[in-house]
């Protein structure tokens, strides 16, 4: 036998001799440890979630999802950096420390979205509390890893890397947990405020019981009744939260807009919102509006200039075979469908809630004349975008009334691969229209996606008319080929309230200072018309 053999038979690991000193305590240490890792597990988990949640809410209010992902990850992970070193002072009373730690965590991350949503919509705050709720967040999210590496020592001692793989393990499957949780069951079920709340009521009990049971020796007089009283002052805080939640959301909302919310939802792709004034200068009657993510889709006094001007143009050429892209509101579709000669019209619109608004809500359902129990009418369901790769019939006629590119979700849908999407799916003499945003607020993002367009083979017609709630708005009427289509309206067109001829005419002319601009086209690695849009209607 060589001396190394030798050495390593007298004196064994220290994990091995720990196990044979104490063998009646190896039962109640594999349950402290698997309490420990549980902790981990839970607080990982959490972690995730409060990650995610202000993301989302950023998402959600901001539209920049990409921006806000960057701005709470980079700020969390290199505060969770500062936490750990933080920590170390706080390992000699590693169990109080930590209670106190999830007791605040469990605070903060609980209470976070609803801080950050009145900071929006109250104190236009919104950044700065940003940045500072992820840096808190993040730092409480470091000290939990080193303190509770410090109490699985005491329970057994292990090799650095062992103990190490163990934690990470634990905490990398709890950050799994979280991530699929927050998007599959808490918003589902509890919404961004109360989601949020529940998870901070579990951060809080999974650290306090593993302190209380696991450690409670460690424990001294003083630190029990402090963790007690901050248990019981968390648990209302959050408790009452949870209790006005409904109340305070409803408070908020209505501090965005400028008339009474009648109608509100938060759907599984963006919130939805309905206001409606009872008087406006002026006029008689009521304005109801309709928000996507508190952008602005039509007002009910001028939403006619808007449809008139997006689709009788286009119908000037073959229609019986009609698709629209977007227009879940139906009031596109309503203008398509007073062509007795147009055969069906197929809808492609994501949200499904959008769609059940306009069919159940009386004065939208009357502004779109009940469009979608019409029997030419066939709904679908899902992203346009990945609908067009996979579609196999062709139209005579497409219309695409979607969602401006201020958003990453959206940005796709105005990319030069896109309308190579649209132009496959065109039969012989198909034309189609685009709406395209304000040539005069955001001439960029309307010049670039012309460009888009004339790229993926279309040659394109620039028009705009002036929509009140809008603004001067932009169209882009558009066939494959080299021949811009004429800009017309169709031989035996319904009587219109706004466009006529001689309107029309008119709108293919850009003044001056809104004439062509030479911008790049955009594509899906390098979305110019996001960077264009967000630039351009910032301060609007």
């Amino acid at each position: 036998m060589s001396s190394a053999t030798a050495e390593q038979t007298a004196e064994p690991a220290p994990e091995a001799a720990t196990r044979r000193a104490d063998p009646p305590g190896r039962p109640r240490r594999r349950l402290a440890r698997a309490g420990v890792l549980t902790a981990v597990f839970v607080c990982a988990a959490c972690g995730l979630v409060y990650e995610l949640a202000l993301v989302a809410l950023g998402s959600y209010l901001i539209g920049d999802t990409v921006g806000q992902a960057s701005i709470v990850l980079g700020v969390m992970v290199f505060a969770m950096g500062v936490g750990a070193l933080a920590a170390k002072p706080l390992q000699p009373r590693a169990a109080a420390a930590f209670a106190a730690i999830e007791l605040l965590l469990a605070l903060l991350g609980g209470l976070s979205v609803l801080g950050l949503y009145a900071a929006f919509a109250w104190l236009d705050l919104y950044a700065p509390a940003l940045v500072a709720t992820a840096f808190v967040l993040g730092l409480l999210i470091g000290a939990e890893i080193p303190l509770l590496m410090v109490l699985l020592q005491r329970i057994r001692k292990q090799a650095a890397g062992s103990a190490v793989a163990d934690l990470f393990a634990a905490d990398y499957v709890g950050a799994l947990l979280g991530g699929l949780a927050f998007p599959f069951l808490l918003m589902p079920v509890f919404g961004q405020l109360r989601g949020a709340l529940v998870v901070g009521a579990v951060n809080a009990l999974a650290g306090l019981a593993l302190v209380f049971t696991v450690f409670r020796r460690e424990l001294g007089r003083r630190a029990r009744a402090a963790l007690t009283v901050g248990s019981v002052v968390v648990a209302l805080c959050l408790g009452y939260a949870y209790v006005t939640a409904q109340d305070f959301e409803v408070t908020a909302r209505q501090q965005l807009y400028r008339d009474p919310v009648v109608h509100a939802e938060r759907s599984r792709y963006q919130e939805i919102v309905l206001t409606r004034s009872v008087s406006e200068p002026g006029r008689s009657g009521t304005d109801l509006r309709l928000y996507l993510n508190g952008d602005l889709q039509f007002s009910s006094i001028d939403e006619y200039r808007y449809h008139e001007a997006l689709v009788h143009p286009v119908l000037r050429g073959p229609h019986a075979e009609v698709l629209v892209l977007g227009g879940g509101d139906g009031l596109g579709v309503r203008e398509v469908l007073r062509y007795p000669d147009v055969s069906r019209v197929t809808v492609v619109e994501l949200d499904p809630a959008v769609v059940a608004l306009a069919r159940t809500e009386p004065v939208l359902r009357e502004l779109n004349r009940g469009a979608f129990d019409d029997p030419r009418v066939r709904l679908v369901h899902t992203d346009a975008f990945a609908w067009l790769r996979t579609a196999t019939e062709r139209f005579d006629t497409v219309v695409i009334d979607l969602p401006d590119p201020d958003e990453t979700a959206t940005a796709k849908l105005y990319t030069v691969e896109f309308y190579a999407l649209v132009r496959a799916v065109l039969a012989p003499g198909a034309r189609i229209v685009v709406q395209a945003g304000s040539p005069y607020f955001a001439p960029r993002s309307y010049w670039s996606i012309e460009r888009s367009m004339r790229e993926a083979g279309f040659a394109t017609t620039p028009y705009h008319v002036d929509v009140p709630s809008f603004g001067d708005w932009g169209f882009l009427l558009a066939a494959p080929g080299s021949t811009p289509p004429a800009l017309e309206l169709p031989a035996g067109a319904p009587v219109l309230r706004f466009l006529d001829p001689e309107t029309l005419r008119l709108a293919a002319n850009f003044p001056a200072d809104r004439r062509r601009i030479d911008v790049p086209a955009s594509t899906l690695l390098q979305p110019r018309v996001l960077e264009y849009a967000r630039a351009e209607w910032r301060g609007y």
